[in-house]
C-alpha cells in the first residue's frame, strides 16, 4: 500500500482519538500527507464539527497546508448510552450531531476538491449500524444514517469520488467510557477486533484500485454483516437469545437504564430503581 500513498493527501476527523490516531500514524508512515481535524489532541487542526464555520476553516487551513485534498476519512464520533423509549434529549442531539451531520459538514466542504481529484472518501460506521443491540439507540441511529449519507453521496458523486462504508465491531477505546460507567459494558459480551485491523480496511479502502462499496474489519465482521443484510430476523433472533442469557448471568445488573428491560423479560434488579430519563445519562 505504501506506493499507492505515497503523496497522497489525507483528511482525518477524529485524528485525536484511538482509531483516527492510530490511523494518521500509518498513512504518514506510508509516505502520505496527512491533516488531521479533532477538537483536542497534538499535532491537529482545531475543528468543532457540529459548527459550520469552524469546519470551513479548519477545511480550508487544511488544503492549504497540504495543497489540496485527495481524500477524507471520518473517525470522528462519540457513544453514549440512550434508550429508545426515552424522549431524546442532549445525549441524542449531541449523537447525532457528531456522528451524522458532522461528517455531513466535512464532506460538504471538501466535495469540491474530491471531485476535481477523482478521490476517496471513508465513513466509519459500526457493526451497529445493522446489528441493533438495547441502550445504544442515537449511536446506531446515527452509524445507520452515516451508512445512508454515503449511500447519498455515492449515488450522486460516484462517477468521480470513490466512496466506502466500514464496519468495525467492538474495539475497546475511550468511546465506550461513558456506557461502562452505566454499568453497560460491551466486555466479554463480544469478540473484540484489534485497531490495526481498523487502519489496516481503510487503507484498503484509500488503496484499492476499484473502491470497495462496504467492508468489515475481519473475517467475522464479513459474516456477520452479511448474516444481518440477508438474514435480518435470524440475526434479531441470535441478539436476543444473547441478550437473555447476558441478563440470566447477571449482565447490567447495576445499570439504571436497563432495569425495565430487566424486568419485563422476567429478570428484576436485585434492588429497583425507577426508570432513568435522558437527563440522567446525558
Amino acid at each position: 500500500m505504501t506506493a499507492e500513498l505515497r503523496g497522497r493527501r489525507v483528511l482525518v476527523t477524529g485524528a485525536g482519538g484511538a482509531l483516527g490516531g492510530a490511523t494518521t500514524r500509518a498513512l504518514r508512515a506510508a509516505g502520505a500527507i496527512v491533516a488531521g481535524l479533532d477538537l483536542i489532541g497534538g499535532g491537529v487542526i482545531a475543528c468543532d464539527i457540529r459548527d459550520a464555520d469552524s469546519v470551513s476553516a479548519a477545511v480550508a487551513r487544511a488544503r492549504t497546508e497540504m495543497g489540496g485534498i485527495d481524500a477524507v476519512v471520518h473517525f470522528a464520533g462519540v457513544g453514549m448510552p440512550t434508550s429508545s423509549g426515552a424522549a431524546p434529549g442532549d445525549a441524542v442531539s449531541r449523537t447525532v450531531d457528531i456522528n451524522l451531520l458532522g461528517p455531513w459538514r466535512v464532506t460538504a466542504a471538501c466535495i469540491d476538491q474530491l471531485v476535481a481529484q477523482r478521490g476517496r472518501l471513508v465513513f466509519v460506521a459500526s457493526q451497529l449500524a445493522y446489528a441493533t443491540i438495547p441502550f445504544a439507540a442515537a449511536y446506531t441511529v446515527s452509524k445507520r444514517g452515516l451508512a445512508a449519507y454515503a449511500d447519498s453521496v455515492r449515488a450522486e458523486y460516484g462517477s468521480h469520488v470513490g466512496v466506502t462504508t466500514v464496519y468495525p465491531g467492538y474495539i475497546r477505546t475511550p468511546i465506550h467510557d461513558a456506557s461502562i460507567a452505566e454499568g453497560l459494558s460491551l466486555d466479554g459480551a463480544t469478540r473484540p477486533q484489534r485497531p490495526a485491523d481498523v487502519v489496516a480496511t481503510v487503507l484498503r479502502a484509500l488503496t484499492a484500485d476499484r473502491p470497495p462499496r462496504d467492508l468489515a474489519c475481519s473475517a467475522l465482521g464479513r459474516f456477520e454483516l452479511a448474516a444481518c443484510r440477508h438474514l435480518p430476523r435470524t440475526a434479531d433472533a441470535v441478539i436476543r437469545r444473547r441478550l437473555r442469557r447476558d441478563l440470566a448471568r447477571g449482565r447490567h445488573n447495576a445499570a439504571p437504564l436497563a432495569a425495565a428491560m430487566r424486568s419485563r423479560l422476567g429478570f428484576p434488579d436485585p434492588t429497583p430503581t425507577a426508570r432513568p430519563t435522558e437527563e440522567r445519562i446525558a
